[in-house]
């Protein structure tokens, strides 16, 4: 067995003077490396330099290192952003060169080192395409057409998907998160935290009617998940009743006529959509066993001194007063099985809203449906308050009435708008597990501007 050799002995360390202790391969005092200066020494004996000294303290023969800055300077950004190609239009529109075209060998013109910005025109340039919508747009190119960019990384375009084509990051879409606000009238509807995409649809309206009083118009609607296509079915139904009430009431048709007409509109709105998909190809009875496009809808009309409601499936309206030491009120009956079973005797509502089965819904819009029976109500109510118009991602969270009224602001009547933001924001707070839209409707309608949203 071989032992360690032994370093050679050091009278003191050539560093700080300190006096080794027997064995020590470092300095006890300023830890420099005794093998090494013995060896040092060893070699070239007498030839080590005396350690200079500064200010009384010794200083390390070993040449030190140049000092690390506290900040590194970095070369100036390209026009374009770093690593970006230059886009001829936006140097023009900055009024910078414009860059060099491509060689005729497809083959980028040389990089300017000065700026690491590339000088040859991108793919999408070179076909004449910048137009984009994505976050994260850049608002120098000029003709306000924006290029679509990341809003996680900043630098990759958005595919027709909604991701980022570098870094693969969703982008939020327009649905995700939408509100309007007419005078009189308000909506909101938000994708939830659980679900990936929107599925639910609003369209808001006021107008007059032929005696010059006004009318305001909600219409919700929430696509059946299960089904094919659900958030277009959703938008076409929306868009199809909203267009027919606009176009119905200020013709002096009843409120309770015109409704049942919009959501016949809507019914055929959606099942055109099963004709795009194919699912048309079939019987009418064929078609029931087919996966088409589906949603539910209800709608309010609110004019000076009555409101029209009209449904079919799970969606609800609401009535909540202004005087809230007055009963509110649901408006609306489910297209359910727990609706059925409640009907039926056979269970409690607390019962039936209990089963797993509560949500399943046994009337909707869609070329699969077995009828459509389009239910539609009028109501007088005797004093000021709201309708509440709503998917079932915000009533899950306040279903009855009273529950329904503890949510409402009180001053939903005079602020809609934010009285919606704060009905989804308490959907949300509850868990958010589905998509969420809500109209707030004051009564009586107010005078003001006509328009849509």
């Amino acid at each position: 067995m071989s032992q360690m050799p032994q370093p050679a002995r050091l009278s003191a360390c050539p560093t700080c003077d300190e006096p080794p202790q027997a064995g020590d391969r470092y300095c006890d005092q300023c830890g420099a490396d005794l093998t090494a200066a013995a060896d040092l020494v060893a070699q070239t004996p007498g030839d080590l330099p005396v350690p200079p000294q500064l200010n009384g303290a010794a200083r390390s023969p070993y040449p030190e290192p140049e000092p690390e800055p506290d900040d590194y300077e970095l070369a100036a950004p390209a026009p374009d952003g770093y690593g970006q190609p230059t886009d001829p239009r936006v140097a023009e529109a900055l009024g910078a060169p414009a860059a060099a075209p491509p060689t005729e060998t497809g083959t980028p013109a040389e990089i300017d080192p000065g700026t690491n910005a590339s000088t040859h025109i991108s793919a999408a340039t070179s076909t004449g395409s910048m137009a984009g919508t994505g976050t994260g747009a850049d608002p120098r190119l000029p003709g306000g057409e924006p290029r679509a960019r990341c809003a996680a990384c900043q630098e990759g375009t958005i595919d027709q998907d909604g991701y980022c084509e570098r870094c693969g990051h969703a982008q939020a879409r327009t649905r995700d998160h939408m509100e309007s606000e007419l005078e009189g009238i308000a909506a909101a509807t938000d994708r939830g935290l659980r679900h990936h995409r929107n599925e639910d649809a609003f369209e808001v309206s006021s107008a007059e009617l032929p005696d010059g009083s006004p009318v305001v118009v909600a219409v919700v609607c929430d696509g059946v998940s299960s089904a094919t296509r659900p958030d277009d079915a959703s938008a076409a139904a929306a868009h199809a009743a909203g267009e027919a009430l606009r176009v119905s009431l200020p013709r002096g048709a009843h409120p309770q006529q015109a409704m049942n007409e919009a959501i016949v509109a809507a019914a055929e709105a959606v099942n055109s959509l099963a004709v795009e998909t194919g699912a048309a190809a079939a019987p009418p009875e064929g078609q029931r066993h087919q996966n088409a496009p589906a949603c539910t809808i209800v709608s309010a009309v609110v004019t000076s001194d009555i409101l029209t409601i009209g449904w079919v499936g799970d969606s609800r309206a609401y009535w909540v007063p202004d005087d809230r030491t007055a009963p509110p009120a649901r408006l609306t009956e489910d297209d359910s099985w727990a609706a059925q079973m409640v009907a039926a005797g056979l269970m409690s509502e607390a019962e039936a809203y209990a089963d797993e089965r509560a949500h399943a819904i046994t009337g909707w819009l869609g070329a699969d449906a077995y009828e459509l029976e389009p239910h539609t109500a009028s109501y007088k109510p005797d004093r000021p308050g709201v309708v509440v118009v709503c998917t079932d991602g915000l009533w899950n969270y306040a279903e009855s009435a009273e529950q329904m009224a503890r949510a409402v602001p009180p001053d939903a009547r005079s602020r809609p708008l934010n009285s919606a933001q704060i009905l989804v924001g308490h959907a949300l707070d509850g868990g958010g597990h589905d998509n969420v839209t809500v109209a707030v409707v004051p009564f009586p309608a107010a005078p003001g501007r006509a328009g849509s949203a």
